[in-house]
């Protein structure tokens, strides 16, 4: 069983200020943080009140790094609220150094 990295989506949101022209360019990224319902449902949550994150079976903060396995990432990706592109495979570093074989190098 495989062990994926799976980063919620994000928006990137802006102006940062109406007030000063010059910060009408700069973008803000925010995540989305997605909620498992009860049901089995997936959906995203852009703000989240305390009472969704209670009753959620699992909860996916938007901005974090989570690690999940393959049946969870098969739901996720069923579930249209996300694609593989929030999934990468968790390589572990632990072990690749420069000194040779143990638990310093590879």
């Amino acid at each position: 069983m495989a062990t994926w990295t799976f980063r919620p989506p994000t928006v990137d949101e802006g102006p940062a200020s109406w007030e000063d022209p010059l910060f009408l360019r700069v973008k803000l990224t925010r995540g989305i943080s997605i909620q498992e319902k009860p049901q089995g449902s997936y959906r995203a949550l852009r703000f989240p009140t305390q009472d969704e994150i209670a009753e959620a079976v699992s909860f996916f903060m938007g901005g974090h790094e989570y690690e999940v396995d393959d049946a969870t990432r098969a739901a996720l990706i069923a579930s249209g609220v996300v694609d593989a592109s929030n999934f990468s495979t968790t390589s572990s570093l632990y072990g690749m150094g420069l000194y040779g074989d143990g638990p310093y190098g590879g």
